[in-house]
């Protein structure tokens, strides 16, 4: 039987650590604590992963694409096997804001390695079908301003950047065999970066030509720069960005592994928001507090954040000020609307005691919570 349940009042969601319980993540030594505490920025979630959800959930974010040069800020892929956003997903945001696709070649070589290869791969994915995809280092790359110094001097991205006013970054989240794991943020920094860019923010700012790999919190950091270099270049007069990140086909390899491991962790679904380093923590929050069961495990994807350090990315992103960790999560699938009033939808439920204990984490019901108040999805309520 369904339990009931009764709103008491809308309130903010309170900070609160991953460490309840013995789930895995507690067993591969997690520490990371939630930042869903009702304040900082925006971030709006959808379990559903639709070309259609993916259009509502950029539509609450509220930036119109009117009158703009559009880009959308994709992953074209590494082979048929790799777990890029397809085609048949995106194209309706894409029509919607009538965007061209945007890409970078790669600094590895492989199959996207020069401008030739990139564009046979981009016409086998079928990304050709649906819009201009323009390969933004085609023609050459210019230097991006940055606010940290540290390690990279400047950003270098392709020169095609200044072509837009309006940036959609619509990463596919996941994990990353040398920043554990990929967000908006890596898709912003490496994603946008020219080939030699690439390089410059790989080797922490010691190479454009050869890869450097040793210094493994140097490169976060310079991920960081990077990404912030892009956000403030859009945020300019005239311009824009946005970030969305779709937790789906969550392996711990990015789509530059043209074979990555199999998924263990199930799909979660689409968030957006304005800021990125609350989304991609907001993204983090979700991997690392999931109630892990035999079928759908988040331990693997934990241990390869951690084991890397992937964390530091945002952390690093929010000291130079790009954005904060804080944030509240809008749960679109919560409400509905007919005529004006709110109605209760079939949802997952993330179930918190009043003194901040973790209870249910993305729960298909409420089934075994006694009777009692508790925090559901951000709203205290009481259990009937």
């Amino acid at each position: 039987m369904m339990k009931k349940i009764i709103s008491l009042a809308l309130i903010s969601m309170m900070t609160l650590s991953a460490c309840a319980g013995s789930n895995s993540e507690a067993e591969v030594g997690s520490t990371t604590e939630t930042t869903n505490d009702g304040t900082g920025s925006k971030v709006y979630f959808t379990k559903e992963i639709t070309p259609e959800s993916l259009v509502s959930i950029y539509e609450a974010l509220g930036v119109s694409a009117e009158g703009k040069r559009v880009a959308v800020k994709i992953s074209t892929g590494e082979s048929s096997h790799t777990n890029y956003l397809r085609p048949e997903f995106i194209k309706n945001l894409v029509h919607k804001l009538k965007a061209n696709i945007v890409e970078c070649n790669t600094a590895y070589g492989g199959s996207r390695g020069s401008t030739a290869a990139h564009r046979r791969v981009i016409a086998e994915r079928g990304f050709n079908d649906i819009a201009t995809v323009d390969i933004m280092d085609e023609e050459g790359e210019m230097n991006l301003a940055v606010t940290d110094t540290r390690h990279i001097k400047h950003d270098i991205v392709g020169s095609h950047l200044r072509n837009y006013d309006l940036m959609v970054n619509l990463a596919h989240f996941k994990g990353h065999a040398m920043g554990g794991f990929g967000g908006v943020l890596k898709n912003q920094s490496i994603g946008m970066a020219s080939s030699s860019g690439k390089l410059y923010i790989h080797s922490a700012g010691r190479s454009t030509t050869r890869w450097m790999s040793d210094d493994q919190d140097g490169f976060l950091e310079s991920m960081a720069a990077a990404a912030q270099a892009v956000h403030n270049y859009f945020k300019q007069e005239g311009r824009d960005i946005v970030y969305i990140n779709v937790m789906n086909n969550l392996s711990v390899d990015c789509d530059c592994d043209g074979s990555p491991a199999t998924p263990q962790l199930k799909d979660i679904g689409i968030l957006a928001s304005t800021d990125p380093v609350a989304l991609d923590k907001a993204c983090l929050d979700l991997v690392f507090s999931h109630q892990s069961v035999a079928g759908d495990d988040a331990s693997p994807l934990i241990r390869r954040i951690e084991n890397l350090h992937g964390t530091h990315t945002v952390e690093y992103a929010e000291q130079l000020g790009l954005g904060s960790q804080h944030y509240t999560l809008i749960d679109l699938d919560q409400i509905t609307c007919i005529n004006g009033a709110k109605q209760e939808t079939a949802a997952r439920y993330n179930v918190y005691s009043l003194d901040g204990k973790r209870l249910l984490s993305n729960a298909p019901s409420l089934e075994g919570l006694q009777r009692g108040t508790y925090i559901i999805n951000g709203e205290k309520r009481v259990v009937e």
